[in-house]
């Protein structure tokens, strides 16, 4: 409503910059009161997690808005020239939600083989040109980022689990890695819950955190996953199914968490939502993050007991 009051005229910047700002607010204190260890900005400022990029990154073009709407490639963002950037994209977005924020603020991006493979390639002659290229500017970012005080970077990579690429994904985390400096924690989510045919090369991914959805009524045993293969980094747990409003109880999480403890030690285990909550309710998504710190909660204290023999 906003964003579209100000496309039209009908509201200044400054309205939309201020009802962005309350929304964030608000996203940031539900995720506190919930308990969470960790929080995000909930990308309140975001129209959508690749069309916002079009915002700052020279020759990645929005969609006209003149074809059809059911068109999967009229829908995408354009190349049109070699992508640039001469400004910083979530910087600002960070050091608000850092002088709200109580807790540790996890700053959240678009990976770069997503915003490759979401757009008509136009300019670029292949999509792991494109992918590299988009690497080298989130680099660039991640820096800024760092320098800016972030303490946690996560890649967010919806396109990897629809169109699995684990050479190039691990060539482009690489060249994003290389600029985190070794006080920052540098994480991956690969979306879809289905890994068949990634888990080999999402083992060898140089990351400090592997985020990976398990909770959705598709996603993949995690035997499936982890067996045979030596996954040396933390792993984010699915535990919470984002694609459904209906909160599970403490005792379905609770479950889900000591499956992923067939496989992981608890050290090595990060309990999570499978995805993002920012499409489903506010009331449904503060629900399930309050059921699930309360089911990690109840986990550890029996870990605590004894009760539970980890892996």
């Amino acid at each position: 409503y906003v964003r579209g009051g100000e496309a039209a005229g009908d509201l200044d910047p400054a309205d939309r910059t201020e009802a962005e700002n309350d929304a964030t607010r608000a996203a940031i204190m539900d995720q506190q009161l919930a308990g969470l260890s960790v929080v995000t900005d909930g990308e309140m400022r975001r129209e959508g997690m690749v069309d916002y990029f079009t915002n700052v990154i020279t020759g990645y073009d929005a969609p006209d808005g003149d074809g059809d709407s059911a068109d999967w490639n009229a829908s995408m963002p354009e190349v049109t020239e070699e992508i640039s950037t001469a400004e910083p994209w979530l910087v600002s977005d960070f050091e608000f939600a850092e002088s709200v924020a109580s807790r540790p603020v996890k700053v959240t991006i678009t990976g770069p083989f997503t915003l490759a493979t979401f757009a008509s390639t136009g300019a670029y002659d292949s999509i792991e040109d494109l992918a590299l290229d988009f690497a080298d500017l989130i680099a660039g970012e991640v820096k800024r980022l760092a320098e800016a005080g972030a303490e946690w970077i996560q890649l967010d990579e919806p396109g990897l689990g629809m169109s699995p690429h684990g050479e190039l994904a691990h060539e482009c985390l690489s060249r994003v890695a290389e600029a985190v400096p070794e006080d920052v924690r540098f994480g991956t989510h690969v979306c879809s819950g289905n890994y068949s045919n990634l888990a080999d090369d999402m083992a060898d991914f140089p990351v400090d955190e592997l985020d990976l959805e398990f909770a959705s009524p598709d996603a993949d045993d995690p035997a499936e996953v982890f067996a045979g293969r030596d996954f040396e980094m933390d792993i984010g747990f699915g535990v919470v199914d984002t694609q459904s409003r209906d909160a599970e109880s403490v005792a379905e999480i609770e479950n889900r968490i000591r499956e992923g403890l067939e496989h992981l030690p608890p050290d090595q285990m990060t309990v999570s939502p499978d995805c993002g909550l920012k499409p489903l309710e506010r009331d449904s998504a503060t629900e399930k993050l309050q059921n699930m710190v309360q089911a990690a909660s109840n986990v550890e204290a029996d870990l605590d007991a004894g009760e539970i023999d980890p892996v």
